[in-house]
């Protein structure tokens, strides 16, 4: 698999390429860039499979990179220091990232959920680049087996988990994510969406009624019941506006 790294700083350039070598066998990497237009012209000329993608530089930022390719035909790696805003629509995306001083595991573990990945993923990087210009993430990317599903986030009516996995519930699909129910509760915590039991998050909007009767239930608007535990309930009430 041939990689690219784009950093402006020349210390995290090298530092990354060495953890590379170390640990992802089957990584070569090719060439670097310390800015957009570099990483553009290398891009070009080098075709790589993987773009190890710094988020904030001086010359523009790594959403600039991918506003220059129409149909990107690489996959993505971003890398940062910075855990803000980005992050969200980064995650929204269903898209690999890194956080500076990268972590040998999860260096690891990005280059194999790359390998993993098939299709097109332009659509993916389009919602990407949406996202973080609107500071609003509309739609959520969940990987399927023939690519990637998007998701309008006011869609989802519940989240159940599965160990490491979760099903995400709509009025006419149910879709499975190799990603765990707390990740989704971080990533959809400001969108109405509340943590009911420690197996479902549910979408406050989707709500249709609340009993008290043998426990607590909520009945969501596809008529599915969700258990609310005793210690959530005084705080979904007050959510709720009761």
């Amino acid at each position: 698999m041939k990689a690219i790294i784009v950093d402006d700083e020349k210390s995290g350039r090298e530092t990354l390429q060495r953890l590379i070598e170390d640990n992802c066998k089957d990584v070569d990497v090719v060439g670097h860039a310390e800015s957009v237009d570099d990483a553009v012209e290398l891009i070009n000329k080098t075709c790589p499979d993987l773009v190890f993608l710094d988020v904030e530089m001086p010359r523009g930022s790594g959403f600039e990179l991918l506003k220059k390719f129409d149909r990107p035909q690489f996959k993505t790696v971003f890398v940062t220091a910075h855990n803000h805003y980005a992050i969200k629509a980064i995650k929204f995306a269903a898209a690999d990232y890194l956080l500076k001083p990268v972590d040998i595991d999860e260096l690891v573990a990005a280059v194999e959920q790359v390998k993993s990945l098939n299709g097109d993923f332009s659509v993916q990087y389009a919602q990407l680049v949406e996202s973080v210009d609107s500071h609003r993430c509309g739609k959520l990317a969940v990987p399927v087996k023939d690519g990637v599903a998007f998701i309008a986030v006011g869609d989802i009516i519940r989240l159940q988990a599965d160990g490491s996995y979760t099903h995400i519930f709509t009025a006419s699909e149910k879709y499975t994510a190799s990603r765990n129910i707390k990740e989704y509760e971080d990533m959809l915590q400001d969108m109405q969406f509340f943590r009911a039991h420690h197996s479902h998050l549910i979408n406050l909007n989707h709500v249709k009624h609340f009993s008290r009767v043998d426990g607590y239930f909520v009945v969501m608007s596809d008529g599915s019941s969700v258990e609310v535990a005793r210690r959530k309930k005084d705080q979904f009430l007050q959510l709720m506006n009761y």
